[in-house]
């Protein structure tokens, strides 16, 4: 039955690896790849997203370098930049489309803390719904007769133990972020 736990670990596991990830795309004051993740490129008719479609470099700490893999186009990635809500505007240099990200005001920054806050209560969430659907296995397979009570309690300590860990885990991850987005 120790699998339960073990399951339940790894999900919360994949949801500080999300948490994380939505981290990567909110803004701090360097120019980050990440920020991007989730810009569609109206490829040939289709979205794209695009990564699929460029490669982005960093070649100054507040800028990003987009190159097109078809030069063709260039226009639409463009397009894709600037009517995203990042709040940039891109500039055309030939087929390398460069954008400058803007330096943060105070009342910018405290948004983006806010923003952050909010996607890891999202992030214990999803902890606490994992918790909560591997205490109700746990709670059949005693009230079933599958297991006896002693380790039914013993296992609920442990899943406790398990999601009082990642909680503290994704405490710990947006501390770094809020750091990291007060930083001027």
């Amino acid at each position: 039955m120790a699998s339960r736990i073990d399951e339940a670990k790894a999900q919360m596991g994949k949801s500080v690896e999300s948490t994380k990830e939505n981290f990567s795309g909110i803004r701090t004051g360097r120019a980050n790849p990440a920020l991007l993740n989730g810009l569609m490129v109206d490829y040939y008719g289709a979205p794209t997203p695009i990564k699929a479609v460029a490669s982005i470099g960093v070649p100054e700490p507040r800028t990003l370098s987009i190159t097109p893999f078809d030069p063709s186009q260039a226009n639409a990635v463009e397009k894709a930049i600037r009517d995203s809500d990042l709040g940039v505007s891109p500039r055309r240099d030939g087929n390398i489309i460069r954008v400058t990200m803007p330096e943060l005001t105070e009342d910018r920054r405290k948004e983006y803390v806010k923003l952050a806050k909010t996607k890891a209560e999202d992030g214990k969430v999803a902890v606490r719904n994992i918790r909560r659907k591997a205490k109700e296995g746990i709670d059949k397979s005693v009230k079933d007769g599958d297991m006896g009570e002693d380790e039914g309690d013993r296992l609920l300590k442990d899943l406790d133990k398990v999601t009082k860990q990642v909680t503290e885990e994704l405490d710990a991850l947006l501390e770094t972020k809020r750091k990291e987005i007060m930083e001027v």
